[in-house]
Order: C-alpha cells, then sequence, then structure tokens
C-alpha cells in the first residue's frame, strides 16, 4: 500500500511539477525605458541609441521589456516623462541628452529604487550613473580626411550649443585637419538648438557661400548632409553612416556605438552588480568608430585616417597633447608643448583653437 500511495505521490508531483516550477521561478523582465530628444529617425544621434536599445533586446530576449519616448524637449517635459516611466514600473531608465541630466536628477530623488543612466550628464548619485563617448577622437580622425580633401583650405562646422562636448568637437576637428594642413580655417555657425533640419540646412548653405568645401556638424538630423549631396560638396557624417542621404558627399562617418554599453548595464541590473559608475570611453572601448568612406576618398586617405585610428586606441595619439604650443583662436598658449590636457580639463573646455572663426561667451 506505501508503494503504491509513493508512487501515485511521485506521479501526481511529475505531473505538477512543470507548470508550478515554471510559474514560480520565471521572473518578471526587468522593464527598461530610453528618452530621447528628437524623433527616431534613419540616422542620427537618437538612431544610435534606438539601435543600441535594440542590441539590449536582442542580447538579453526576455529578460528585458524596453520602451521608448522620442521627441521629449530638454527641461520640465523631460522631467514629466522620466518620471511617467518610473512610475510605470521601469527599473532602468536611460537619458541620452545633456539637457536631461538636472530632470533625471531630480527624478532619481524620489525613486531611490530605479537606475538611472545620465548619458553625457556629469552628476552622479546613487541611483545614477553618469556615461559619455570620447566624440572627439573621432572629430579629430574625421578633420584628417577633412584636410586631405578639401581643395579651398575652408571646413564648415554646424555646431548646436557652445558646450565643452561640442568645443572639443571643434577643437579636434580642427587639429586633424591642420596636423595635414596647415593653412586649415574652420567656420562655426552656432544654432542654439540640437535638432532643427532647416535651420541646420539654412547654415549649411550659408557656409557653402562662403568658400567652405566640406563640412561637418553637431546636431541631430541629417540636413547638413543633404545640403552637402544637394551643392555638390564634402561632408562629414555624425552619428551615423548616412551614405543613404548624401552618398556622393559623405567621405567619412564618425559613429557612435551604444549597444555593449547599454547591455553591460542592463545585465548589472539584472545580476545585481550596478553601481553608479562614471564612464568616458572612445576609440579604445568600442564606443567611438570612424570609417564608412565615401567613394570619392582616395585608399591612401583612407588607410592615414584608420592607422591614426589604430594610435588613438593604442594610446600613442592623443588628440590633445601638443608637440608644439597649441594657442587658441585669441593667441594664448592653451597647451604647452610636451603636455596635454587632463580629463578634467577636456571636460571643461571653453576656448577656441587656432584656425576656428567665432568665439565662445564667457
Amino acid at each position: 500500500m506505501y508503494k503504491n500511495l509513493a508512487a501515485a505521490l511521485a506521479a501526481a508531483c511529475l505531473f505538477i511539477s512543470p507548470s508550478f516550477s515554471q510559474s514560480d521561478a520565471r521572473a518578471d523582465p526587468l522593464k527598461i525605458g530610453f528618452v530621447y530628444v528628437a524623433p527616431v529617425t534613419d540616422a542620427g544621434w537618437v538612431r544610435q541609441h534606438e539601435e543600441g536599445r535594440k542590441s539590449v533586446e536582442a542580447a538579453l530576449g526576455g529578460q528585458v521589456k524596453t520602451t521608448y519616448v522620442e521627441n521629449v524637449p530638454e527641461g520640465s517635459d523631460a522631467e514629466r516623462v522620466i518620471r511617467d516611466l518610473a512610475q510605470q514600473g521601469h527599473k532602468l531608465i536611460f537619458t541620452p541628452s545633456f539637457g536631461y541630466m538636472e530632470p533625471t536628477l531630480k527624478v532619481a530623488r524620489d525613486f531611490p529604487d530605479v537606475k538611472f543612466e545620465s548619458i553625457t550628464g556629469y552628476k552622479p548619485a546613487s541611483n545614477v550613473a553618469t556615461a559619455n563617448a570620447r566624440y572627439y577622437q573621432g572629430r579629430y580622425l574625421a578633420g584628417v580626411a577633412a584636410g586631405r580633401m578639401s581643395k579651398t583650405h575652408v571646413a564648415g562646422y554646424v555646431a548646436g550649443f557652445p558646450i565643452p562636448e561640442v568645443l572639443q568637437g571643434i577643437n579636434a576637428f580642427t587639429l586633424g585637419m591642420r596636423s595635414v594642413d596647415p593653412k586649415a580655417r574652420v567656420k562655426v555657425v552656432w544654432l542654439d538648438a540640437w535638432f532643427d533640419p532647416p535651420r541646420e540646412r539654412d547654415a549649411a548653405m550659408t557656409l557653402f557661400n562662403q568658400d567652405v568645401d566640406v563640412i561637418a556638424f553637431h546636431t541631430g538630423s541629417t540636413a547638413v548632409m543633404a545640403a552637402a549631396q544637394e551643392r555638390g560638396k564634402l561632408a562629414v557624417a555624425y552619428h551615423s553612416d548616412m551614405r543613404k542621404v548624401a552618398p556622393d558627399a559623405q567621405i567619412v562617418a564618425v559613429t557612435h556605438e551604444w549597444g555593449g554599453y547599454y547591455t553591460r548595464r542592463a545585465k548589472a541590473v539584472l545580476d545585481g552588480t550596478w553601481k553608479p559608475v562614471s564612464i568616458w570611453g572612445g576609440v579604445k572601448e568600442g564606443m567611438i568608430r570612424v570609417g564608412d568612406f565615401g567613394t570619392k576618398v582616395p585608399k591612401a586617405v583612407q588607410e592615414e585616417v584608420l592607422a591614426r585610428q589604430q594610435d588613438i586606441a593604442s594610446g600613442k595619439l592623443q588628440v590633445f597633447r601638443a608637440a608644439q604650443d597649441v594657442r587658441d583662436n585669441e593667441g594664448r598658449v592653451v597647451i604647452a608643448k610636451g603636455t596635454g590636457l587632463r580629463d578634467d580639463q577636456i571636460l571643461m573646455m571653453n576656448w577656441l583653437v587656432e584656425g576656428v572663426e567665432g568665439r565662445v561667451a564667457r
């Protein structure tokens, strides 16, 4: 009897255990939210973060559930959206725009059990990590390509806001360009906007009317690339490969790669190892890549740029280290011969290098 009873109990356990264990052991997926400062388009700043979000889903599958809110202005709207995501149960929230830093910190204080990632922000908290990429490394390499390709020795640069990140890029681009063409000059137009395609296009057209034959930009759309294609000029793509928009104009692309970082941070939340770190990665870390050369770029130029990229990855080339005195465009020495800028100095950059036309308000 006992033998039969034991057998029956064992059979019953075998029958019920699969459904019980699956429902009991299955953890709810980690809800991850992303806030985008502009619409999701085929290329640009937001596109690269969207690709990063997709990479997280591809890598972690059912362990995560991601969502995004696009075209969110910096300021009060951003705070509202970030707060809504936290209230909806998102336990990891990425906020990739400089102007989201303060709204992120404000919401984070009210949701201590939520992890936040302030991308391009610099103020951490107990539940807020910060991360950025050394975009300036890619800008220097693009400057090398621009210097080799320009016939007028004049480049244009359409820029959003005069914050350190943008100034780093303009200065690095100019240093790269002048490393192969000492006569090179760079003309800058400030927009005071990250995403305004009509004004981006108008700024590019204005620069093309001022002897500019190659152009770079630090804004969020493909408008500058389209303008270069229209005018038969050359252009440096930013954030993404933009050859679909400007197949004849693009000489090179400075591409941001966020998938690896986002996936590592999501894994850290899942396994309980997340910490409020501050990361500033570049070519070496795989967060910045230069390539996607246009058909007009000679093989020798491509090889030169890629060789310099390897030099940056190995540490042989440091963008803001000077073999000779480096001066700003007001004549002051900003990097003395044989020295280099520390990270904290780069992060607080508030000057424009010799060769750039324009000023920075102080």
